[in-house]
């Protein structure tokens, strides 16, 4: 039945859809090859191409603008559409200048992926539940080390929402990704990481660090004892690592339409929802993957991020 439905979709927006695309669609990764950004964005494309009827190819750009500004500049005829995570909501104010407006430069066609955040520390951290691990924070401020991986990361996002939440700032190490973070956490030089579950499941598995809670709405299926975050107390540190697609602004209605329609039925595809579940990150609904759910939300997010990114005083020129 929602097949049938996507399939009307198509058929009402008229001539000027049925006649997009006739020639291969560009999806561009707003992150480095390898990464979560492109992983996501390769398993869309391979799904998406049988419904659009013409080829999607996936190029990575590394860098928190470039990717973006590429689209924002980009012939708006929906042959170059971007995939981006939450990071292109928070760099809104993140950056002093931006090359393009964020959202204004973008037409948003539906959220693409959802990966809730787990909070570890190291091993022999002295806590025995997440409030007790806010409380040290809170106690003992700045001289605690929260790993991130550059400011629009979602783990630098996630330490300061754990900041906001404690009412103290920490100090934020960076790292280029999640690899090295986790090796200097269980190396006990560092004391606190949010990031994805995707990558941190396996050392929490492992006990090779210490897992306090979950950022998503629902415990994880492969970790029913790790309390959510509002569970343990904590209901200001919810989020999770979205990612978008969007087309340049003024794009054509019929147009968004189309690629947005392709986006849900890639969505229900078997072998995209066991590559997304093989990556503990979760199917958005149809609602969540349409066009007038992602206007909104994109810009919710911006005002979400806006006074959490100013109260930490972080901006990048």
């Amino acid at each position: 039945m929602k097949r049938l439905l996507l399939a009307c979709l198509v058929l009402l927006a008229g001539p000027a859809m049925a006649q997009f695309p006739d020639r291969t669609v560009t999806l561009i990764a707003a992150g480095a090859a390898g990464g979560p950004t492109d992983t996501i964005t390769r398993i869309l494309a391979e799904n998406m191409g049988k419904h659009l009827g013409q080829s999607v190819v996936v190029e990575s750009i590394g860098g928190t603008v470039l990717g973006p500004q590429r689209v924002a500049q980009a012939r708006p005829d929906g042959y170059t559409v971007l995939i981006n995570n939450i990071g292109m909501a928070a760099s809104a104010t993140l950056f002093r200048r931006l090359p393009y407006e964020v959202p204004g430069a973008f037409a948003p066609l539906g959220i693409v992926s959802d990966a809730a955040m787990t909070i570890i520390t190291r091993p022999g951290y002295p806590a025995s539940n997440l409030a007790d691990v806010m409380a040290q924070l809170k106690q003992r401020g700045d001289a605690v080390n929260i790993a991130t991986a550059g400011l629009s990361s979602a783990a630098n996002l996630c330490a300061l929402l754990v900041q906001h939440a404690a009412g103290a700032p920490a100090t934020l190490v960076a790292f280029r990704g999640t690899a090295p973070a986790i090796i200097e956490l269980m190396a006990g030089r560092i004391d606190l990481l949010c990031d994805q579950a995707t990558n941190t499941v396996p050392y929490i598995r492992d006990n090779r660090v210490v897992a306090w809670g979950v950022s998503s709405p629902q415990r994880l299926p492969g970790l029913p004892n790790l309390p959510t975050t509002a569970e343990a107390g904590f209901p200001g540190i919810a989020m999770s690592t979205w990612h978008g697609m969007y087309a340049p602004a003024g794009t054509p209605e019929a147009v968004q339409q189309r690629l947005s329609a392709a986006l849900r039925a890639a969505l229900h595809e078997d072998r995209l929802r066991q590559r997304y579940a093989d990556l503990l990150t979760d199917v958005p609904s149809d609602e969540r993957a349409s066009i007038a759910f992602h206007r909104r939300f994109v810009r919710e997010e911006v005002e979400r991020w806006r006074p959490i990114i100013q109260a930490a005083n972080q901006f990048a020129d």
